[in-house]
C-alpha cells in the first residue's frame, strides 16, 4: 500500500501539508476538527495535490521538502501536479 503526501488549502488561505496511506479518511478528519492540531484551528477549504510514495520514509522526505518552501512555492507545486 502506498503512503501519500498532501496538500490543504486553509480557509484562512495558509496551507497544510501532512501524510498518510488513506487521503480521503484523512481529510475527513481535518475537516471533522479530528485531524493535525493546526487544522483544528484553520479548518480545511479543499484538498490542493496529493503526492504517492512506495513507503513512508520517502512521503516522509517528501513532506519534509515541501514543508520548507513557502505558500507560493506549495501552491506552484500543487498547480503542476496530477489532480488531487
Amino acid at each position: 500500500m502506498s503512503w501519500f503526501v498532501y496538500l490543504i488549502e486553509c480557509r484562512d488561505g495558509s496551507i497544510y501539508t501532512g501524510i498518510a496511506r488513506d487521503v480521503e479518511a484523512r481529510y475527513a478528519a481535518h475537516a471533522n476538527g479530528k485531524g493535525a492540531r493546526y487544522t483544528r484551528s484553520r479548518p480545511p477549504r479543499r484538498l490542493l495535490a496529493c503526492f504517492a510514495f512506495p513507503d513512508r520514509s520517502s512521503a516522509l522526505r517528501e513532506e519534509w521538502r515541501i514543508k520548507q518552501l513557502s505558500a507560493s512555492q506549495k501552491r506552484a507545486l500543487a498547480e503542476h501536479s496530477e489532480p488531487a
